[in-house]
């Protein structure tokens, strides 16, 4: 039996649509909103005029990528949260409407399930590995920093998660301080490639168990920063590499350090990571490199399933499908998370 199922993504700046055949991706269609680059940061009101003016050309290119007929889809699947809820509002309204109209479940799917359950979207040849359960999620991203313990596709907990700030805004304030552009950790990743990620210090937390906190962090770099200015005018240019590569060491081995006691205290090793920050090039080294010290067996999504993504949501909305957990038309979107 084969079931197409139509991914609706729209919880930030990106309008995206997918078309699943199973478990396998047959389009993957996302259209970004450049406008907000000139505000340093996504404004709320113009993401969601341009997602009403993006959605319907970006689900008809998914349907005719994947070459199929809208009739033929089994059910929608869409975001329901969290993220910005006007955006939110433009893809849920879509897509029960579209699912009224078409007489096909509806089905609703959270932002960040969908991120970890994105290492089950199979290849066409189904050689791609996926994790054995239970496994750990690192889940890194500009609004959320999460350990989740995942024991079935529809069973998460979350055993960790930031008190204040996310790791990626921390990237984001920090490229700011610096004067980089929007958005900024992809630019620190790219910077830090030729520096020393030993030239600098900053103070890093001490939070006792499993949770993180990038608050401190963040003025720790901010002061720094401020205080070299005032001794040199020119620092930040003359040590941007550097300063790049320091700031992106001490993230990541917050985020390692915290993950790897989580392995120790659950026995899991089994390790996945999932967001927007995956796609970080050191991230993904690092995770790599303490798989390899400890013994774990590490999966890292393909760049294309890291940030914000329609296919995730397909492949979530899947495996809902299987299991009948649809939903109805009184769904509403929400803001926060609710794992």
């Amino acid at each position: 039996m084969q079931i197409y199922i139509l991914g609706i993504e729209s919880s930030c700046d990106d309008t995206a649509a997918a078309v699943i055949e199973n478990d396998i991706i047959r389009s993957n269609v996302t259209a970004g909103q450049e406008v907000h680059k000139n505000f340093g940061g996504v404004v709320p009101e113009l993401a969601s005029r341009a997602h009403q003016q993006n959605i319907i050309p970006v689900i008809e290119t998914a349907l005719q990528l994947a070459n199929i007929n809208k009739k033929q889809l089994s059910a929608i699947a869409f975001t329901k949260g969290p993220g910005l809820l006007g955006s939110l509002l433009v893809g849920t309204s879509f897509a029960k409407a579209l699912a009224l109209g078409l007489d096909i479940p509806l089905i609703e799917v959270d932002h960040l399930q969908a991120h970890i359950l994105a290492h089950f979207i199979r290849n066409e040849d189904r050689s791609n590995a996926v994790p054995d359960f239970p496994f750990l999620c690192l889940t890194v991203s500009g609004g959320h920093t999460q350990i989740v313990k995942v024991h079935e596709y529809s069973d998460m907990e979350v055993i960790g998660q930031t008190i204040d700030d996310a790791a990626g805004e921390t990237f984001d304030k920090a490229a700011k301080i610096m004067g980089l552009p929007y958005p900024g950790g992809p630019v620190i990743d790219q910077l830090a490639q030729q520096g020393d990620p030993n030239r600098f210090a900053f103070a890093k937390p001490r939070i006792p168990g499993l949770d993180f906190s990038f608050s401190g962090l963040k003025t720790s770099i901010l002061y720094f920063i401020r205080d070299r200015l005032k001794e040199n005018p020119d620092f930040i240019e003359q040590n941007k590499a550097d300063l790049c590569a320091s700031v992106q060491q001490t993230i990541i081995s917050i985020l390692i350090e915290k993950l790897k006691a989580a392995s120790d205290a659950s026995g899991i090793y089994h390790i996945a990571m999932a967001g927007g920050v995956s796609a970080n090039s050191g991230l993904r080294r690092a995770i790599s490199s303490a798989g390899e010290k400890a013994g774990w067996k590490v999966y890292i999504p393909p760049l294309s399933y890291t940030t914000d993504n329609a296919a995730m949501i397909a492949v979530t909305g899947y495996f809902k499908y299987l299991q009948k957990d649809f939903a109805d038309q009184s769904a509403a979107p929400y803001a926060r998370s609710r794992m």
